[in-house]
C-alpha cells in the first residue's frame, strides 16, 4: 500500500513519524507554526515547492478515493479540523460560516500570508479527490466574508483559490 494511502487510513505515518490521528489532534499554535503536514492532509497530483519529498495524489490514490468512501471521511475530518484552525465551521447544510471562535482566529484573513496558500491546497485537494461540494461551499464563505469585512487577502489569492475549485472539477 503507498505512504499516503496508509497515512489517511490512519494505518501509516508520514514522513516524521506522524500519524494522521496525532496531526488531528495538535493544537492551533503547533498547526500554525508547522508547514510539513498539509501536503499529508491535502495531497496534490503536482509536487509540493514547500514539501518536495511529499507524496503525490496520483492516478491510484485519486481512484483510492473515488471508491473508498472511508478515505473520503478521513479527507472531510482533516477539512473540519483545519475549518476550525481558521475559524469557519460547517453548517447542516453543508454551507461554511464564521465559527464562535472567528475573531481570536480570523488574524490570517485580516493580514494575510501562509496560510492563503494552504487554503489553495485544500480547495484543489478536495475537489480533485472527491470533495467538491465542500471545497465550493468554503470558497463562498471566503467570498462573503470578503464582501463583508476587513481582509488582508489580495485579490491574487482569491483568484487562485477560485481557479482551485473550477479548474480541478
Amino acid at each position: 500500500m503507498k505512504p499516503l494511502l496508509a497515512f489517511q487510513r490512519g494505518i501509516g505515518r508520514d514522513d516524521r513519524g506522524r500519524l494522521r490521528s496525532d496531526i488531528l489532534s495538535a493544537d492551533d499554535d503547533w498547526l500554525e507554526s508547522t508547514h510539513d503536514f498539509i501536503q499529508w492532509l491535502f495531497p496534490l497530483p503536482e509536487p509540493s515547492a514547500a514539501n518536495p519529498g511529499a507524496p503525490l495524489a496520483d492516478a491510484e490514490v485519486r481512484e483510492a478515493f473515488r471508491t473508498d468512501p472511508r478515505l473520503r471521511e478521513h479527507l472531510r475530518e482533516s477539512f473540519l479540523r483545519m475549518l476550525r484552525f481558521y475559524g469557519l465551521m460547517l453548517d447542516e447544510d453543508g454551507g461554511v460560516r464564521p465559527a464562535p471562535n472567528w475573531a481570536q482566529r480570523n488574524a490570517w484573513f485580516r493580514h494575510g500570508g501562509h496560510n492563503d496558500l494552504r487554503v489553495t491546497r485544500i480547495l484543489r485537494s478536495l475537489t480533485v479527490l472527491g470533495l467538491g461540494d465542500p471545497a465550493r461551499a468554503l470558497l463562498d464563505a471566503l467570498e462573503r466574508l470578503r464582501a463583508s469585512e476587513r481582509c488582508g487577502v489580495n485579490a491574487r489569492a482569491f483568484d487562485y483559490w477560485r481557479t482551485a475549485v473550477e479548474a480541478a472539477r
